[in-house]
């Protein structure tokens, strides 16, 4: 690891146009699951000018049963994804909740990836697809998350809930933040350069001598307040270079100004660059799809052993094959930072006695067969608290278990 570096990762809003799409399609995953815990989802999402356009394979009782739309069903679907949009705060000339139009291409799950992928009497349920999956952590700070990706998140989760609360009513939906660190000695000392672009009620820019400067600088006094409230104080120095709307107006944003599908913000999903990714987006897939369980469960294991002490930072990857059951592979690196007498390998034979990695045994181990995925789908998939609550994945409960196994 190099003494000194910078490092930087950026956010987007929940009304950024792909997580538009990302909160629909978990949604639509919340609904199949709140019926049926055993339902199978794959929902991809595109958003718009006033569209928003359902497409992929599902399967689940109450819902869709035997090839058929039970009664109902449609107009649910179609009620959900219009209360999404509403909750995020659109309510715009080019993007309405309540006028948008809508298109729904769901289909039943293909037969044939359904008989590689369901238990029998013959065989455990099987991988929902081929794929890798890693999971990280890191101690920079208390959630065991990447710095500048956590401070970016925060960045805009904070604005969103004082748009929502009527504190900052100039602020629209769609936003994206970047924090850049310097680091020395792996350590975050200082932060060179913030990057805030917020879409905004008419009026509110200033750029190159246009628009309305005492407005502007209302904008700008609010969005520095929220950094500095999000950033350790020792971070933001004489240095530290800010970009408020640098390009000047951001009045039409969303999916009336670009269009949004959903899995095209993986990075801003997981660790912001500082970790590797196996490719494949959670959002819109239920928990037998191993892209999404698989990578809830390598954080996990990679939480814990950062939370045991047993290393200062952890990244581990597990792979699968379509319709088969248990990991291909376990590898583990703990990139230089284990504590003494901890190896990758003594993990990597700990692990699989510690948590059963097929994708039956994930799910039961982290309970995610329930509706908690349109919280997961703005804001980060890992190092955040839900409704109060830490994500299953989140947890810190198998910390004992780790030490002792390592001890043995």
């Amino acid at each position: 690891m190099r003494n000194s570096f910078l490092f930087t990762s950026e956010s987007v809003s929940e009304g950024h146009p792909d997580k538009v799409a990302d909160q629909i399609s978990d949604a639509i995953v919340d609904l199949f699951l709140s019926k049926d815990p055993e339902a199978r989802v794959a929902c991809e999402t595109l958003t718009t000018t006033q569209l928003v356009v359902l497409a992929g394979e599902i399967r689940g009782e109450g819902v869709y049963e035997g090839g058929e739309w039970a009664p109902g069903a449609l107009e649910e679907i179609e009620a959900t994804v219009r209360a999404t949009v509403k909750e995020i705060g659109y309510e715009q000339s080019g993007f309405h909740w309540e006028s948008f139009r809508f298109e729904n291409n769901l289909h039943g799950q293909s037969e044939h990836i359904a008989q590689g992928v369901d238990e029998s009497a013959e065989k455990d349920e099987g991988a929902g697809d081929q794929g890798i999956m890693f999971g990280y952590a890191s101690d920079e700070t208390p959630d065991l998350m990447p710095a500048t990706l956590d401070y970016a998140h925060k960045i805009l989760e904070r604005m969103a809930a004082d748009r929502k609360a009527g504190i900052a009513p100039f602020l629209e939906p769609d936003a994206k933040s970047q924090v850049t660190l310097r680091y020395a000695n792996e350590r975050p000392v200082e932060a060179t350069a913030i990057v805030v672009s917020t879409q905004h009620a008419p009026g509110y820019y200033w750029h190159k001598g246009e628009g309305d400067e005492a407005l502007y600088t209302e904008l700008r006094k609010y969005v520095l307040g929220v950094i500095a409230d999000i950033l350790p104080a020792e971070l933001l120095t004489a240095n530290t270079v800010y970009h408020i709307n640098p390009t000047g107006r951001f009045e039409i944003g969303g999916p009336d100004g670009d269009a949004g599908l959903t899995g095209r913000k993986i990075i801003v999903d997981t660790y912001g660059g500082a970790a590797p990714h196996g490719g494949g987006a959670f959002s819109g897939k239920d928990p037998t799809k191993v892209d999404r369980s698989a990578a809830y469960i390598t954080r996990y294991l990679a939480k814990n052993i950062v939370a045991a002490g047993l290393a200062r930072r952890c990244t581990i990857q597990l792979s699968y094959a379509i319709g088969v059951a248990e990991p291909l592979s376990i590898y583990v690196d703990l990139h230089g930072t284990a504590a003494d007498g901890v190896t990758e390998a003594a993990i990597e034979q700990a692990i699989p006695q510690l948590v059963k990695l097929t994708p039956k045994g994930i799910r039961t181990h982290l309970g995610l067969n329930k509706p908690i995925y349109r919280q997961t789908a703005a804001y980060g998939h890992f190092g955040r608290q839900a409704s109060g609550d830490a994500f299953p994945w989140e947890r810190t409960d198998l910390t004992d278990k780790l030490k002792a196994a390592l001890a043995g």
